[in-house]
């Protein structure tokens, strides 16, 4: 059996009940009064804490930001009264949480940036003797990595990282538990795990979709059920905490501790628990994802190949150009042909290949949710696109040359993609499939030697075209099938070059597509715009069994309409599509054209606003994700400023729709959610006046009179907060202001905000949007 590692447990909670005043910063109130943490981290000792957090959960360069503090200064001060409270009984670990700001492309954080933040807390840490850093409460895939990048660059901390989830099985930015699990257990951190959000019995599911995904340790730290905001308490007591944490180490779950609302006496009762269950190993699930959507490597995955300027001019103009617009374009229609990922190769002379890779990376993926292919020979070029791609990505590619090897298998291990070997060297691809299974068996051992599974070794037994090499297609044929038999790896291959230069080539393709699926090829490379190809992986997949019950054939081909005749043309893209995929260029262009023959607020309520609102229909039916609700908005905005500047240009009145106040309230300093909500009732063509966050009572009283706005929102994280946000409001009534006010946050119920006195509970932006239309129209 697995002895069971315990953590501590709530520490904002314990901290308010020992005088923490509204709006003090826990990691300065704590230095300032070291008695008290001390005595409460030692409680968690005593109770059986075997690592202890340090209180620097916030104690980034960017929260501290006006405070008159340091990271370096607050950070080593908590951590050495941490160390004093464990006198040795227990180790101290760097807690580290979210920087408060959103990640481009959805907001204006930069991964240099956090990387730098991150980097600068981990080194103090290390500096101020933490045994471990732990990252927790994390919500954006592409800001773990920052993280995890940096301590691992940057010290010699284990890494633990925790990240909090809804209970649909998202975080708030749309991460998965399985895109989250496959990119830390590529990332190789010691342990990972889910913490805050959610009690034990939410977070129970969750736990055993991500045990598939990794062997790892995992860690759980729930809060002590559910938030009651009329109390600001939790509705667990310490019992039925440990009651229901008793299955986690049945699951083999073997670090247990409590998040908000939990105390020593929580510790107490996991300390009661048995050990974790070491037997429980299911077989482990592979693949390659981005932070929303997971490509398992089981069955038949397309990896569309369009993003390349090899022979394609104008793809070549775009890459010069910079028309980032045009590759946003082919990656869309990749992804809507049915592509699982998406190749990007970049490579062009005169042009910087690694910039131009990290650009072209950060574009796709702010339009499309599919993993990538990073498709070059140059190692700058692909770790500049691995540190760019958000989840994990596949490295097209290494051959058996050991140069080569030594040079590209470290890069693939530091960011855990995956791995295409091609079977060829220094003297060419061999003529025969014996040679090419030799080549494959030595990159998959040097992969192995660098720490790179098998399970992550795709082999290239490489494609020649028969108008040259007829021979060669049966002894790729072979070489796919031995690799596939007696290797046990997954193979890959650019199947179009074996028609090249002959005449109907779909003919030739799907039919040795057809074979080489057969023979164990699972990862054809090859374009998904085509139907013919296309239409032969849907088939393979009915007759192979992977497509169960044939569902995807028959939605593919029961109601298929008549084919269009040769040369007509394809349909236009008009506005609703352009906003939905998230394409700015495209919505400026149309609404340029529509504005040809439609006033200003036409195109505003007919065209635009409808768009939006089939996208908040798609947001709120979980067909789509907060990434792509933002891109939406964003891509709306483009159209709405194009307007903006039209009646500007002619002294024209404001296109407004009304004013809004949005507001954190007073002691609450988490901003994000209100962030997001603001961006989305800025596209829809609201003027919203922002007043950040910890907002005073009688500023926004203050402001709503000034202004005279119609609409106030208020958002409050926090149990201890939410009595600011009632304070608020009953200022607004008693100052006689004619105005409704909306309120959100993650602590707060349609029945409290009710009790508080609000007109309307929003749970999120695009119930914000329905308010919003409402009350101002």
């Amino acid at each position: 059996m697995n002895h069971l590692t315990l953590l501590d447990g709530g520490m904002g909670t314990m901290l308010q009940a020992a005088g923490l005043g509204l709006g003090e910063r826990p990691e300065i109130f704590g230095v300032q009064h070291p008695e008290i943490l001390e005595r409460i981290q030692r409680s968690y000792v005593d109770a059986g804490s075997d690592i202890i957090y340090a209180n620097t959960f916030g104690a980034n360069a960017h929260k501290l930001e006006g405070t008159g503090h340091t990271t370096e200064e607050l950070v080593a001060a908590n951590v050495a009264i941490a160390k004093k409270a464990a006198d040795g009984r227990a180790k101290v670990a760097l807690d580290v949480g979210p920087i408060g700001e959103l990640m481009e492309p959805l907001g204006t954080l930069a991964f240099d940036e956090a990387y730098e933040i991150y980097a600068q807390m981990v080194r103090a840490g290390e500096q101020a003797g933490a045994d471990l850093v732990i990252f927790e409460t994390m919500t954006d895939l592409y800001e773990v990595k920052a993280a995890v990048l940096a301590a691992r660059e940057q010290s010699n901390l284990p890494i633990w990282v925790t990240m909090s989830f809804e209970a649909t099985g998202r975080t708030f930015t749309g991460t998965t538990v399985a895109s989250m699990a496959a990119t830390l257990e590529g990332l190789d951190v010691a342990a990972m795990g889910i913490n805050c959000s959610l009690g034990p019995e939410e977070i129970f599911p969750l736990i055993e979709e991500m045990r598939k995904w990794t062997d790892k340790p995992l860690i759980v730290k729930p809060n002590a059920g559910l938030p009651d905001p009329a109390t600001g308490g939790y509705d667990m007591d310490a019992a039925e905490f440990g009651r229901q944490m008793a299955k986690f180490p049945e699951l083999g779950v073997s670090i247990l501790g409590g998040c908000c609302g939990t105390t020593p006496d929580f510790i107490a009762a996991l300390a009661a628990l048995p050990d974790a269950n070491e037997d429980v190993r299911p077989v482990r699930k592979r693949g390659v994802c981005s932070a929303s959507h997971m490509t398992d490597f089981g069955g038949v995955r397309v990896i569309g190949e369009r993003i390349n300027p090899t022979g394609k001019k104008r793809f070549q103009q775009a890459l010069r150009e910079r028309d980032f617009n045009y590759i946003m374009e082919r990656a869309i229609e990749q992804q809507d042909a049915g592509a699982d990922i998406l190749d990007i190769n970049v490579g062009l002379p005169g042009i910087d290949e690694a910039e131009m890779m990290t650009a072209v990376v950060k574009a796709v993926q702010s339009v499309v949710s599919l993993p990538l292919q990073i498709d070059s020979s140059d190692p700058a070029a692909i770790e500049a696109g691995l540190r760019a791609c958000s989840g994990r990505a596949i490295v097209n590619s290494v051959n058996a040359e050991q140069d080569k090897l030594d040079t590209i298998l470290p890069i693939v291990k530091k960011y855990g993609a995956a791995v295409v070997g091609l079977t060829m060297d220094k003297s060419g691809i061999p003529q025969t499939a014996q040679a090419r299974f030799d080549m494959a068996e030595k990159i998959m051992q040097e992969a192995m030697k660098h720490g790179i599974p098998k399970e992550d070794v795709l082999i290239d037994c490489l494609t020649l075209t028969i108008s040259a090499q007829q021979e060669q297609a049966v002894e790729t044929l072979k070489a796919v099938r031995m690799v596939h038999e007696k290797l046990g790896l997954h193979c890959v291959l650019g199947v179009s070059n074996i028609s090249f230069g002959l005449p109907e080539r779909n003919n030739i393709t799907t039919n040795f597509l057809t074979q080489a699926m057969w023979c164990g090829l699972d990862l054809p490379i090859i374009n998904p715009n085509l139907k013919p190809i296309m239409d032969t992986v849907v088939s393979y997949r009915a007759l192979s069994g992977e497509d169960v019950g044939c569902e995807a054939y028959i939605e593919r081909f029961a109601n298929v309409e008549e084919e269009p005749k040769s040369g007509a043309a394809p349909k236009e893209m008009n506005i609703a599509d352009a906003v939905l995929k998230g394409l700015k260029q495209e919505t400026a262009d149309l609404t340029e054209k529509l504005l040809e023959t439609m006033s200003e607020l036409d195109v505003i309520n007919q065209k635009l606003i409808p768009a939006l609102d089939l996208v908040g229909d798609k947001y709120e039916k979980q067909k789509i994700f907060l990434p792509q609700l933002i891109n939406a908005a964003n891509a709306a905005c483009a159209g709405f400023d194009l307007i903006k500047l039209r009646i500007a240009k002619r002294g024209g009145e404001s296109v407004s729709k009304g004013k809004i106040i949005m507001a954190t309230v007073e002691g609450d300093i988490h901003d994000i959610g209100k962030n997001i909500v603001r961006v989305v009732l800025e596209n829809y063509g609201y003027q919203v006046i922002d007043l950040g966050r910890d907002v005073p009572v009688q500023k926004v009283v203050d402001t709503a009179i000034a202004e005279d706005v119609k609409l106030v929102g208020l958002s409050a994280l926090m149990t201890t907060t939410v009595d600011s946000m009632r304070r608020t409001i009953e200022a607004l009534r008693a100052s006689g202001h004619d105005c409704k006010v909306m309120v959100g946050g993650a602590v707060l119920t349609a029945d409290y905000a009710e009790e508080i006195g609000a007109d309307y509970y929003t749970k999120d932006a695009k119930a914000s949007v329905d308010v919003a239309k409402e009350v101002l129209g």
